[in-house]
């Protein structure tokens, strides 16, 4: 899908809006254009009572943009208004193509845009997305989804990544790869899971389960309880315990247990030089082979390329 470099991309100032990735992608799409020895017009719109108003206008054309971005927010993940939802609306019915970073796919969800359709965000908002539109098919383990006419980018810089891809939709590869040079940035290719921390949920309310979650992280990521042991120290019938773990946690407890362990790894790899396959060890895994294959699958990267990219020593 080509984009009119004449109309551009807009950028929705919502209350909250990072300023840093506003300017910041403005700035990479106008240099982007001055390389491609045109203009790409750059417009900013903010919400001003029942409408949306243009606030900056690279151009002056008053053309509607065909790219419309929401972008990241520092805070607590944005509310859409009536305002915004029917401008959006009314962009997509033109065809615009929308797109979203981090906090900024609130915005299309509320609006309803997201229904049935794969989408990420920030990896810590993942779960509220999913929770508050159980209907979007949220992906956090990567940076881009491109579905054609809307675009969802995931962490807050991910507006760089973002910015590449509408770059090489307005002017093609080429150009994008010129770009990406000249800010110094990696073409588009990156996954989120490399940077996502696991977060386990322990706000559930499940005393029972809350027990076993303690003693699996005073135990080790080594520690082999098993699910009979498990379901023992929560005081329930294994079926039950099961049961009521998955829904918790939002994991099985061998899932669970895999990400305690994976997490223990990507520390070691980071602040030690310790062999990859010590760590397997390490981390409760014998077949140091399987431990490679099962962290490349999970994370996206090997142990070792993980420790170049991660690694401070």
């Amino acid at each position: 899908m080509t984009l009119d470099p004449s109309a551009g991309a807009g950028l929705l100032l919502y209350p909250g809006a990072q300023a840093a990735a506003v300017h910041g992608l403005s700035d990479l799409l106008s240099v982007a254009g001055r390389l491609a020895g045109t203009v790409l017009r750059v417009s900013h719109w903010q919400p001003a009572g029942d409408r949306l108003v243009p606030v900056f206008d690279s151009a002056g054309n008053g053309l509607m943009p065909a790219v419309v971005v929401l972008p990241p927010s520092l805070g607590e993940p944005p509310g859409s208004t009536p305002a915004i939802t029917g401008w959006l609306h009314d962009r997509q019915a033109a065809g615009t193509v929308l797109c979203s970073v981090c906090a900024g796919a609130f915005l299309l969800a509320d609006a309803g845009l997201l229904a049935g359709r794969p989408a990420t965000t920030h990896w810590s908002y993942a779960e509220t997305l999913a929770s508050r539109h159980p209907g979007v098919k949220v992906d956090a383990d990567r940076l881009i989804i491109d579905d054609g006419d809307i675009i969802t980018a995931g962490g807050v810089m991910a507006w760089t990544d973002l910015g590449l891809i509408l770059v090489e939709r307005f002017f093609g590869p080429a150009l994008m790869m010129a770009t990406a040079r000249f800010f110094l940035l990696d073409p588009p290719g990156r996954e989120q899971r490399f940077y996502a921390r696991f977060q386990p949920k322990t706000d559930h309310g499940d005393s029972a389960i809350l027990k076993v979650q303690q003693r699996l992280a005073a135990a080790g990521p080594a520690a082999d309880l098993g699910v009979a042991a498990m379901a023992a120290e929560a005081g329930l019938e294994e079926r039950t315990f099961l049961r009521r773990f998955r829904k918790a946690t939002g994991l099985r407890p061998t899932e669970y247990c895999q990400q305690l362990r994976l997490a223990a790894a990507r520390e070691r790899l980071e602040t030690t030089r310790d062999a990859i396959d010590s760590i397997a060890f390490t981390v409760g895994y014998q077949d140091p082979g399987a431990f490679r294959k099962l962290f490349l699958k999970r994370v996206g990267l090997s142990p070792g390329d993980y420790r170049r990219r991660f690694g401070s020593l």
